[in-house]
């Protein structure tokens, strides 16, 4: 986060904090969401995973690519979600 604010409290405000910033990154390297064909998502409890999913189901709707969820933790504990994303350029 911009300053090190805090992030999101929620797991759906979280993940969509996390797709917002690997958005940018993929405009960036003259790619989209669409591009994406795997995530991971990591998540600190399992209890957090519909909300986290009801926002990647939104995001990649359309990219519909393989999606892996782990639970552990996380090294900054104010966040409860983490995403990976691999996307490939046509």
């Amino acid at each position: 986060m911009p300053d090190d604010a805090p992030p999101p409290e929620a797991p759906y405000d979280q993940m969509r904090r996390c797709i917002e910033i690997v958005e940018a990154a993929l405009r960036e390297a003259g790619s989209s969401l669409a591009d994406v064909v795997r995530t991971r998502v990591y998540l600190t409890d399992a209890a957090h995973a519909s909300e986290a999913m009801r926002a990647h189901g939104e995001a990649f709707a359309a990219a519909r690519p393989a999606c892996t969820g782990i639970v552990c933790g996380l090294l900054d504990e104010r966040w409860l979600v983490e995403l990976e994303v691999e996307a490939v350029l046509a």
